[in-house]
């Protein structure tokens, strides 16, 4: 009975013991200075298909079959599965370990004793042998701390590149629709330059035209002609670009010949009192990293402190005749204490290593936040200051239009000069390019405006 009792007050103490960790207990950062940061991450519920909204059916089904085929994705996913793998294994550290194990053994003169001599000696032995290394301090629980956030940040960052990659599909795909808007542009400015040329070579054939004039309107053809093959250029890096997004060759892409940029219909809009730092995958992703690194200093400081284990055996030890029962059942238990107490200045120096990198986290978290606040706002600063600048461009074209009609028709009719219509035509294909510019751009900044929100802004 005593030692009945002896035996259970070992067992509690033990298990009291193994309740502790040493180490800090890792709190998430509510603030960061004045910030207020209480909101858990979570991925944008239309993450995948906020792009619903521009109606566009070839962008849809980009995103779609990059999702599906991106192998940036796959790597990120399968970085996830990896992770998560590490926390399973290191969590099983909280267990035995053990292994089934069956040998022979023969030797001779295996003794220095004169009565072994030429004795030859046979053995079987058959079993389990088990090591339990009790985790008193929190060593292995704090390295499974660690390992689970590591994994929670894998997962993370798979959800940031899928932001990612959808931001670039989109963003290309802007690229393209664009450069081919431009192109057509490019195209009509052209046969438009060539019709005038045709009339001032008729002019100039019935005396009514200098050759100067004639000059000056074939500098302003081929100057648009060389940029044809430019807008060219640009729409073919478009299209390779998206070919390999989604994982295709070259000229696979099966497209819409209308150059037409997506548009909303409504505009976008932020939600009063909402938090959408929760939405920033590298915030997040941070400050999982920082759980991570807070958790190993108590992985480093458990070393202070002995470590205790337990190994033994179960099973059978037999001679030459390989007799199993009970006279030849085995056990043994073997506890061991070890501690490192004459490296404990390389223990601490380990410590403090610990400390200093999970103050790095904290710093680099805290300056994740204010880079993320920082690149929502100027995202929709940039975008308004770009819809504001495409619509004074749209004026400025239309004026420009109308300008050139104008010099036509009194060059045509000759009240007019040549000079004026070749001013006018040159402002009227100057801000219908740049006016093809500012509508990409517009795209491209409402892009910017989705990646850095996570997805998560409204489309009202």
């Amino acid at each position: 009975m005593g030692n009945i009792l002896k035996i259970g007050t070992l067992a509690g103490l033990i298990s009291a013991l193994a309740a502790c960790a040493v180490g800090p207990d890792y709190q998430a950062p509510t603030k960061a200075n004045n910030i207020e940061l209480a909101s858990a991450y979570e991925q944008a519920e239309k993450l995948t298909n906020w792009w619903n909204a521009f109606g566009d059916e070839d962008l849809n089904q980009l995103i779609d079959q990059a999702l599906k085929e991106n192998r940036t994705l796959f790597q990120a996913q399968a970085n996830v599965l990896r992770a998560y793998a590490i926390f399973r294994d290191s969590d099983n550290d909280l267990l035995p370990k053990g292994s089934l194990n069956a040998g022979y053994e023969a030797g001779k003169n295996i003794t220095v004793l004169e009565s072994d001599d030429d004795t030859i000696a046979r053995g079987y032995n058959a079993g389990a042998n088990l090591t339990w290394d009790v985790d008193l301090f929190g060593k292995v629980r704090r390295a499974i701390e660690a390992s689970l956030a590591e994994a929670e940040q894998a997962d993370i960052l798979w959800h940031d590149a899928q932001l990612q990659i959808i931001s670039q599909v989109a963003a290309t795909y802007g690229d393209y629709r664009g450069a081919q808007f431009r192109l057509k542009v490019a195209e009509q400015n052209l046969a438009n330059l060539r019709q005038t040329r045709t009339i001032v070579k008729a002019r100039f054939q019935a005396g009514f035209a200098s050759e100067l004039e004639m000059a000056r309107i074939d500098a302003q053809v081929f100057q648009v002609e060389a940029s044809v093959p430019q807008m060219r250029n640009l729409l073919a890096r478009a299209e390779a670009t998206l070919s390999a997004l989604l994982a295709k060759k070259p000229g696979e892409l099966a497209l819409s010949t209308e150059p037409e940029l997506p548009q909303l219909s409504k505009p976008v809009a932020l939600v009063p009192g909402e938090n959408y730092l929760r939405y920033r995958a590298d915030v997040a992703s941070s400050e999982r990293a920082l759980a991570a690194s807070t958790a190993r200093i108590g992985v480093a400081t458990a070393d202070l402190y002995p470590n205790v284990s337990v190994s033994g055996f179960l099973g059978f030890l037999s001679g030459p005749g390989l007799t199993l029962g009970g006279d030849t059942k085995s056990w043994s238990v073997a506890p061991t204490i070890s501690w490192q107490a004459a490296d404990l200045g390389s223990i601490k120096a380990r410590i403090r290593q610990a400390e200093a990198n999970s103050d790095i986290a904290l710093a680099q978290f805290e300056q994740q936040v204010f880079d993320a606040l920082a690149d929502m706002q100027f995202s929709l600063q940039s975008y308004n200051f770009s819809r504001q600048q495409q619509q004074s461009t749209e004026h400025q074209w239309q004026a420009s239009e109308r300008a050139m009609i104008l010099a036509r028709q009194r060059f045509e009719a000759g009240s007019g000069e040549f000079l004026e219509l070749l001013e006018a035509q040159r402002d009227a294909l100057q801000s219908r390019e740049q006016l093809a510019v500012q509508e990409q751009q517009s795209f491209n900044r409402l892009v910017d405006i989705y990646r850095a929100f996570g997805g998560g802004i409204s489309v009202i």
